[in-house]
């Protein structure tokens, strides 16, 4: 029998090999290694443990993509499912190279187990018993070999998929970075569009601001000189200058004021004198409010004035419309707020025989009393020192200091901390000069508080009781209240 050896196996290896390769193209230049393990299956060499499989580099890839898909931007995101199809892509190609050369490995089994069937025949004994175990080794790789196509299969299959989620993924990656390209242009188209209405707002604020700055200016500067102008009008010496010289007009003011009567009753008298009018009584006294007049007698057959019957008369300078002043019926009478503007007139009746006397023009107002009492106009309440004179037509014996409060809305007399009367202003309440009373009748006021009570109160100056009476009818006026005396200002007739 002839022995086949190692050798002669190997050549017909190599001869079968290329017998059958002519028409078959390899994946690689060498054959597989390959050992026969238990119950006689063949088993792949242990390949390098630094090289991955596909499976492996898959799920490697895959974790770390789902890994850093919640830190990734859309954009990088895009990128890495770009990267990812690109893999799956060349693992898809591997996996079609290695069906070619699972497919080339198939058929150079088969090739390789005719030549060995064919051999089978041609040889005997041992080296026959050599080919059977060839064969067997053959039909076993070829079994192992359907094995890992199955394999490879189930892992182009899982390829295929993971290229589809990649694609799939890619394209919304891609579709979410052109949302997002897109939103972020408007969000920017917006933003600059806010940006331009700012800095219009702002150069018309500022326009605006320069504007209104110049005017501030211009209006700083007019107060400026304003305060400047009252501050050297407030210098001590100038105004002390000015109050010496307005001393000094209203001084020159009443002397011709008191010329100017002396000659309007010079001309009257020598009128009357002409006309052969006897003369027997004249008015006596400055014709300006915080003065007052007297009845003078000017002839020694003039009867005494307690024994004739006197009444006071206002007209108005205007409709000569004469009106009653009510209790005035002595021989003195003090002007008051009410007869500014008018003439006054006194009557003088003595045995049947009436004597009329008249003002030789208009009440003058009191100089500085308008300012004086707009001042006290801006006060909530003023108080003013008084002394009682009479309460309830009696005379009052104390000539203790009261203090008499005009306010907005009422009018009260306090003694102290007590309080006499306190009344709102009504149309029962009462306020007027006093009508009568000798030379004080000037600093002194009547003021019927209501029904029942009233006193005459006597002030520290002329000035004060005027400025009182018209601070009360103003406010009492303010509360649609008419603050007058007793006559009500009736009307009595024409002149």
């Amino acid at each position: 029998m002839t022995r086949v050896s190692r050798e002669f196996g190997n050549t017909m290896q190599k001869e079968a090999a290329s017998a059958v390769s002519a028409d078959v193209i390899f994946a690689s230049s060498r054959f597989p290694n390959y050992k026969i393990g238990a119950n006689n299956q063949v088993v792949d060499a242990k390949e390098d443990p630094k090289v991955l499989t596909m499976k492996e580099v898959v799920a490697r890839e895959t974790a770390l993509l789902l890994e850093q898909q919640k830190r990734l931007s859309v954009r990088d995101l895009a990128s890495k499912f770009e990267k990812g199809l690109a893999v799956a892509a060349k693992l898809s190609e591997e996996a079609r190279l290695r069906e070619a050369a699972s497919l080339e490995k198939h058929v150079l089994l088969k090739k390789l187990r005719d030549a060995l069937e064919s051999l089978k025949g041609r040889v005997a004994g041992r080296n026959k018993d050599d080919v059977e175990e060839a064969i067997a080794m053959v039909e076993a790789l070829a079994i192992q070999l359907t094995q890992r196509e199955g394999q490879l299969l189930q892992e182009k299959t899982e390829v295929k998929k993971l290229a589809n989620f990649l694609k799939q993924a890619s394209e919304d990656a891609k579709k979410l970075v052109d949302e997002e390209r897109a939103h972020a242009r408007a969000e920017i188209e917006s933003a600059r569009a806010a940006v331009q209405r700012v800095e219009e707002a702002l150069q018309e604020q500022e326009q605006i601001s320069r504007a209104s700055g110049k005017q501030d200016l211009e209006e700083l500067m007019k107060e400026v000189q304003e305060a400047r102008r009252i501050k050297m009008l407030h210098q001590p010496s100038k105004v002390m200058d000015m109050e010496h010289e307005l001393h000094a007009l209203r001084i020159q003011l009443a002397e011709k004021s008191k010329h100017s009567l002396l000659l309007q009753k010079e001309l009257a008298r020598s009128k009357r004198m002409e006309k052969n009018i006897s003369h027997i009584y004249e008015l006596d006294g400055a014709e300006t409010l915080g003065s007052y007049l007297r009845i003078k007698p000017c002839s020694d057959i003039a009867p005494e004035l307690s024994e004739c019957s006197i009444q006071w008369y206002r007209i108005s300078s205007e409709t000569s419309k004469k009106e009653l002043i009510s209790g005035a019926s002595k021989s003195v009478y003090a002007p008051e707020p009410f007869d500014v503007g008018r003439i006054l007139q006194v009557e003088i009746i003595y045995d049947g025989q009436l004597i009329v006397l008249t003002t030789a023009g208009a009440i003058d107002p009191a100089a500085g009393l308008g300012n004086y009492v707009e001042a006290l106009v801006r006060k909530h309440d003023v108080e003013f020192n008084v002394v009682v004179s009479q309460m309830n037509g009696a005379d009052h014996p104390s000539e203790s200091i009261h203090v008499l409060h005009v306010g907005k809305m009422r009018m009260k007399l306090c003694k102290g901390k007590t309080t006499i009367v306190k009344e709102y202003y009504s149309s029962s309440m009462q306020l007027c000069g006093v009508r009568g009373g000798g030379n004080a009748a000037a600093q002194a006021l009547f003021w019927q508080a209501k029904k029942g009570f009233s006193v005459v109160l006597a002030f520290e100056s002329e000035r004060e009781r005027n400025a009182a009476i018209m601070l009360a009818r103003r406010f009492a006026f303010d509360c649609n209240i008419m603050l007058a005396g007793p006559d009500g200002g009736s009307s009595i007739g024409t002149k």
